[in-house]
């Protein structure tokens, strides 16, 4: 393939995640505590942030941020149960464990797969600070691409790679090979970074105009480069037999092939591991997005019951104004209806006393629909007292409450083993043995 049908191939694949893209983003802010950011239109036809309309409409944008905790919840307990297996500690991954920090590395990971429900690895054997080994990153997904697949073991996937920001210099080091007319190359390929006239192919192509964009300069001045990997067929011509390679290409924003080769692993694949959670009809849909409306209405409640309580009367004196004595002023009344033995004279006969009024909130039904959720976000995430370390109140004993839990960690048995069976790949390819 040529380097430009295969920038226009890799465009493509990475353009077709821009929903995913999307999703995840406002997962991410749902987990992190920006609950209020959907873009919504309020009753003059303007759309603005929830929180923003909240705020005009004279209401608190309140959370009470429960995804947080279920995500923290569900790490922990992998981290408890890798440790319990041995997961890192075995002869055989030990040394990858200790290079790599995997035990760190796979549980931010698995907080990735939770929020988006994409797990991505890219391992690679070469020279670093940290020494010379097979070396395992995470993959940030807004700067991965790859062909729409459906099949959960990746066997359909032909087209994968990433958006690399490099500095000059690592630049160099990477592509140049210590040519110095190489080098003179890439400065002027990237010099004009900021020029039009240098993405005649990214306008070609019709790339978007934003940060996270295929062809956007790097963060910080950075130099962008596309790694792009294609499964390709090849014709020998000696013994008319076809043969099948994956071919690696990394690709200035321009259209120029900074390096290209054939896969040097002993696993002749791509580098990459990737698991899609659960990849129905080739559709992600992540562990967070299923607790997402009940969040949504859980903070809707708890505004609820805040613009009642701050609305409601509390406490509310009403005073007859017939009632009141001479030379007696309104603020003497508030200071001494305000005391714990206080005395207010009064006038008249009696007929009309004065009376304090309290609203009687709990009335509303709100605190029992708010009940109601967090039981339902209990109930659907599969996250309840025993996996957050409560007792119910009806176990008895460790073993009891022991039980509890390995019966509660059923709900997520489908989550950790799909994360479990991605380790499996990731550690196959990273020891050279798939």
């Amino acid at each position: 393939m040529k380097a430009k049908s295969v920038l226009e191939a890799a465009y493509k694949a990475w353009n077709g995640a821009a929903r995913l893209r999307s999703r995840r983003k406002r997962y991410k802010n749902y987990t992190y505590g920006d609950q209020w950011c959907d873009i919504v239109r309020d009753s003059h036809g303007r759309y603005m942030r929830e929180d923003r309309m909240l705020e005009e409409s004279g209401s608190k944008p309140l959370s009470n941020n429960l995804i947080r905790q279920l995500v923290k919840t569900v790490v922990g307990r992998y981290r408890t149960q890798a440790a319990e297996a041995g997961l890192y500690t075995g002869a055989d991954v030990a040394p990858l464990a200790r290079l790599n920090s995997l035990a760190e590395l796979d549980s931010r990971l698995l907080e990735e797969f939770l929020i988006s429900g994409c797990a991505i690895q890219r391992i690679v054997e070469e020279r670093r600070h940290g020494g010379c080994g097979v070396w395992v990153d995470n993959v940030d997904p807004r700067k991965f691409f790859v062909n729409a697949f459906s099949d959960p073991r990746g066997f359909d996937i032909d087209l994968i790679g990433m958006l690399h920001d490099f500095t000059f210099p690592e630049l160099v080091n990477r592509f140049a090979c210590g040519s110095r007319e190489r080098a003179a190359e890439f400065r002027h390929i990237y010099s004009g970074i900021a020029d039009e006239a240098a993405f005649g192919l990214a306008r070609e192509l019709g790339a978007a105009d934003d940060s996270d964009d295929f062809f956007a300069p790097g963060r910080e001045g950075r130099c962008r480069v596309i790694e792009v990997w294609t499964f390709d067929c090849r014709d020998d011509g000696d013994t008319a037999d076809m043969d099948f390679v994956w071919h690696c290409r990394f690709i200035a924003p321009d259209g120029t092939v900074l390096r290209e080769y054939d896969s040097p692993y002993a696993h002749r694949s791509h580098p990459f591991a990737v698991k899609f959670y659960p990849l129905t009809d080739g559709e992600v849909h992540s562990f967070v997005e299923d607790v997402i409306d009940q969040q949504r209405y859980i903070n809707r409640l708890i505004v609820m019951i805040d613009k009642i309580m701050t609305t409601s009367a509390k406490g509310v004196l009403l005073f007859p104004a017939d009632q009141m004595v001479d030379n007696f002023s309104w603020d003497e009344i508030t200071a001494r209806w305000a005391q714990s033995d206080g005395v207010i004279p009064i006038s008249g006969n009696g007929q009309h006393l004065p009376q304090q009024v309290m609203t009687n909130t709990a009335s509303t039904g709100a605190y029992q629909l708010l009940q109601l959720q967090m039981k339902l976000f209990e109930d659907i995430s599969g996250v309840g007292d025993a996996l957050l370390g409560r007792s119910s109140g009806t176990a008895r004993g460790v073993e009891m409450f022991d039980t509890q839990v390995r019966n509660a960690t059923i709900a997520l048995a489908d989550i950790f083993d799909s994360f479990t069976s991605f380790i499996e790949s990731r550690n196959r390819k990273a020891l050279q043995k798939e």
